[in-house]
């Protein structure tokens, strides 16, 4: 699947290809940056794939997860939890707001689905975001505690990744770049976990 995907970057018009991609299955999804040794996909695993490309010495970076096949109960209630997490964020992410205040409010979701709203796990074990441009991780950085005030311009990944020990784990990652109207998207956040590209949505 690396390979398949390294080509369709090829195919998009980026002739180096990949910059980075991690592909994960089943109980190796709770890992936010992958396994060395990873299993074959089974019917009905947890998939997720986080990758990027260089463009005009510009990096991208975006992670997807997907179910292949039936999705249980579980799944899908992390899913629609990383997603909320995910937009609670992104609404929090206002010209004037910290830094900090953008992970506050993505932990404030997570806690109120049940999860912990620290760094311990079943949750969220590491910052909502990070900074993106000419390094794939810079600053500013969406995490606990950083006074950092989001300005113009800044460009940063939302990614609330929810890990569940010994079972999976959902990352949403999108990145949304400072307007002076606040917020926008790069990209279009996943629709639904039966429905991830909102295919026939209008």
């Amino acid at each position: 699947m690396v390979d398949f995907i390294n080509k369709a970057h090829i195919k998009a018009g980026i002739p180096t290809g990949s910059y980075f991609c991690i592909v994960l299955f089943a109980d190796d999804s709770q890992y936010p940056h992958g396994v060395t040794t990873p299993q074959d996909l089974k019917e009905n695993d947890v998939v997720l794939i986080d990758t990027g490309c260089r463009l005009e010495g510009y990096l991208s970076d975006i992670t997807r997860t997907y179910v292949y096949g039936t999705p249980t109960e579980a799944h899908i209630k992390i899913w629609n939890l990383e997603k909320a997490a995910q937009k609670a964020a992104f609404d929090a992410a206002q010209l004037g707001a910290t830094c900090g205040s953008v992970d506050d409010a993505a932990r404030k979701v997570i806690a109120a689905g049940g999860l912990s709203a620290d760094y311990e796990l079943p949750g969220l074990p590491h910052r909502v975001g990070h900074g993106t441009g000419l390094d794939i991780h810079e600053h500013p950085y969406l995490v606990r505690g950083s006074t950092t005030v989001l300005q113009e311009g800044m460009v940063v990944s939302n990614e609330p990744m929810l890990c569940i020990p010994g079972q999976f784990g959902i990352r949403h990652e999108d990145h949304f770049y400072m307007t002076a109207e606040g917020p926008k998207w790069f990209t279009t956040p996943m629709h639904s976990i039966d429905n991830p590209f909102g295919i026939g949505i209008d």
